[in-house]
């Protein structure tokens, strides 16, 4: 099984690079697991409505040519469908069983993922109507696709 996350933006706090580097340690034992970081787009503080598409557009075309057809996508998204661990970790399950085995999440940058980018996710997934940093959400992503692993494999890491 592959797993793939494909970001905006670089990490650059610590704390965040260790904590994915510790799941992503774990996750050896059951996919191959890597991170595709993207630009994001540079625009001043005050942008218009246009300007703000406009960024989403760029990131998002930049997020797409890092997506394989065949891969199933999940992008994370407020508006997204919120599913509790054991759902994230039955639904990872199901997609592998029934041909899947390749699994791509697109985090957007801070204003988001373009329409292009939702239109070819497969599925929307929210972690709450919470503003996280998209920087932090990449440790909370990678945490619950190990967690999903742990909870398939019948392991007492999920409590």
């Amino acid at each position: 099984m592959n797993i793939k996350l494909i970001v905006v933006g670089k990490l650059k706090e610590k704390y965040l690079k260790q904590g994915i580097a510790e799941y992503t340690k774990r996750l050896v034992k059951f996919c191959k697991f890597k991170i595709i970081e993207v630009p994001d787009e540079k625009a001043p503080e005050n942008l218009s409505l246009a300007q703000m598409e406009q960024v989403k557009e760029t990131e998002g075309q930049r997020l797409l040519a890092k997506i394989k057809e065949k891969e199933y996508v999940f992008a994370l998204a407020i508006l997204g469908k919120e599913r509790t661990s054991e759902e994230f970790a039955n639904e990872v399950e199901q997609l592998t069983t029934y041909g899947h085995s390749d699994l791509t999440f697109v985090i957007g940058g801070s204003l988001g993922l373009s329409p292009a980018v939702l239109s070819r996710a497969d599925t929307q997934i929210s972690f709450g109507r919470f503003t996280l940093p998209h920087q932090l959400m990449r440790l909370v992503l990678t945490e619950q696709i190990y967690r999903a692993f742990m909870i398939n494999n019948g392991s007492p890491y999920h409590k």
